[in-house]
């Protein structure tokens, strides 16, 4: 799989651009604020139907344009991709899959897969268990409709069952409704988490020892209070019940997936804890080019790898695992100067100066 084209309209700083890109590596060179990021963050968009910096879409939304558009051509095994995004300053987005509507944003979850690296994804590793849920949920999505829909299930569910508590705290009927429901969803998030965490490890074990050159062993773990994982959705539901009262004290839920997280150990010890922020930036190395091999096996094909000023982070053996490790794979590079990548770049791949909104390839 790969990008042939991208356009955007009124996206960021860019008034309009229209970009050929390279089956192989593409690289974005220029100094900060120029808009670099803004390319990659159109391609990640065209994914998810997410930013991976705001929340709020109509920050994208260039300042002299009442709607961004984004239209991007994926060149796949089976069948092309022309995914085409307009983005309305009253939050509104549409989205069209070769010139058809998309009803509901999951179809397009899957269609396109892309793997980002910036340096804000070191959260993965030293911050709240938020980011990896987010992570692990991202993933999830892109590779299971099913996920993906147990996970909208479960969250609608629990803003349900929260709104309950705080309204009509004495209500166990309707809170037992509920906790059967998220139960039955749960299960299925948690158990569609552990076995991925299982291929994170097996993967990112192999990942981490080429980088570290076996000096170090990262073990991964999801952690849940769940013991029987054979029978997640009762013992979920005999928890949820047992925690019943205490929630309704605290009026929220307190068991479930959506409180559950997983740990990072690097040679037997917490990488959040005790690692140095080299050993975790290669943590996050590890679990992304893990996450790269993962949607390889059960698709077919690689991602779109977009790596967003991430080179210049990491030392130069690090720098050298990622360049050799993309030549099957349709990278997009941003960085501020070329002179470590060069002697990776082959004659056909392409490098684009981009100067306040504008893009110009270099020779």
């Amino acid at each position: 799989m790969h990008i042939k084209y991208l356009q955007l309209l009124n996206f960021r700083n860019f008034d309009g651009l229209f970009i050929e890109l390279n089956k192989g590596t593409n690289v974005f060179v220029g100094d900060n604020a120029q808009g670099k990021t803004n390319i990659l963050e159109a391609i990640y968009y065209c994914s998810l139907a997410k930013s991976h910096r705001t929340n709020r879409d109509k920050e994208l939304i260039n300042w002299n344009g009442t709607e961004a558009y984004i239209k991007l051509y994926v060149c796949k095994t089976r069948l092309d991709k022309k995914i085409e995004i307009k983005i309305f300053k009253e939050g509104r987005k549409g989205v069209n899959i070769n010139s058809i509507k998309v009803q509901k944003l999951s179809e397009l979850v899957g269609s396109f897969n892309v793997i980002m690296f910036s340096p804000e994804d070191l959260s993965i590793v030293k911050d709240s268990p938020s980011y990896r849920r987010k992570f692990l949920d991202i993933e999830l999505c892109k590779l299971s409709r099913r996920y993906y829909h147990s996970l909208t299930q479960y969250k609608k569910v629990l803003n349900e069952r929260n709104l309950t508590i705080k309204k009509w705290n004495t209500n166990s009927d309707i809170i037992d409704v509920y906790d059967k429901q998220l139960s039955e969803f749960g299960a299925i998030i948690i158990k569609d988490r552990v076995n991925y965490i299982e291929k994170l490890n097996q993967k990112g074990k192999i990942i981490h020892g080429d980088i570290t050159s076996k000096s170090e062993e990262i073990e991964i773990k999801y952690l849940t209070p769940i013991r029987d994982l054979d029978n997640i959705q009762e013992n979920l539901y005999m928890l949820l019940c047992k925690n019943r009262k205490r929630d309704i004290e605290t009026k929220t839920t307190s068991i479930g997936p959506h409180r559950e997280d997983f740990s990072i150990d690097l040679n037997g010890t917490d990488a959040k804890t005790f690692g140095s922020q080299g050993q975790q930036r290669t943590a996050v190395l590890t679990i992304k080019f893990a996450a790269l091999a993962i949607i390889k096996e059960l698709t077919g094909e690689y991602p779109v790898l977009l790596l967003d000023d991430v080179l210049s982070e990491l030392d130069t053996k690090r720098q050298e695992y990622i360049l050799n490790s993309i030549k099957e794979v349709q990278t997009l590079i941003t960085c501020t100067g070329t002179l470590d990548i060069r002697k990776y770049l082959k004659p056909e791949n392409k490098i684009f100066e981009v100067m306040a909104g504008k893009l110009k390839e270099i020779t």
